[in-house]
């Protein structure tokens, strides 16, 4: 009676299923990797798919983690055009709007124009477009960017305080985040974002 009982009750929770044959092959899910796309921080229209790295929506988010190493480097892959800015920005910008215009992050726009505090700094010679890949290193002295691999030569100068690798999206435009494995090489002396890690 009570084997009887406790069949009825595994039926209901678990169904009606043959425990001895074997298990069907389920692949592994892909690892997160330590630095993404914050969804706690993001602009409210932002949308972050992807585990974490592709933005879309409209709105900016910024990475998991801080700058916090001498020399970082990440990538952006432009999935689709429209209106994006990428670069930095401090804990305190607004990232419900466009980046650049305030005097909290500093930005490349999909014009090609950079910017910080609403002025013009630099305007690229390239055109960004769909499915390049731009790189950006920061030292805690400048910002440099790189199209396709190529150093744009636009060192973005004044950055203080904590900052955060950010990103923009509006009109359709898509992006990738690329905080590893990345398909340029980094500038010497330069590497991924480290993220702080407790030691016990």
């Amino acid at each position: 009676m009570f084997n009887q009982c406790m069949g009825m009750v595994s039926s209901c929770l678990y169904g009606d299923v043959d425990w001895s044959s074997p298990s069907p092959d389920i692949p592994a899910s892909q690892p997160i990797p330590d630095v993404i796309l914050d969804t706690t921080t993001m602009g409210q229209e932002a949308v972050v798919v992807k585990n974490g790295m592709r933005l879309c929506g409209t709105g900016a988010a910024r990475a998991s983690s801080p700058i916090l190493q001498d020399k970082a480097y990440w990538e952006v892959k432009i999935q689709q055009d429209g209106i994006w800015s990428i670069g930095i920005a401090t804990p305190s910008a607004d990232l419900n709007k466009d980046l650049g215009l305030d005097s909290c992050s500093w930005a490349l726009t999909n014009t090609g124009i950079v910017r910080t505090r609403g002025h013009q700094e630099y305007k690229l010679s390239v055109q960004v477009e769909e499915g390049d890949i731009l790189g950006l290193s920061y030292d805690h002295v400048e910002l440099n960017i790189f199209c396709n691999g190529k150093n744009m030569d636009t060192p973005v100068l004044g950055i203080k305080g904590t900052v955060f690798p950010v990103f923009y999206v509006d009109e359709g435009a898509i992006v990738d985040a690329i905080f590893e494995n990345f398909n340029h090489t980094p500038p010497q002396g330069f590497e991924k974002i480290m993220i702080e890690k407790t030691v016990l």
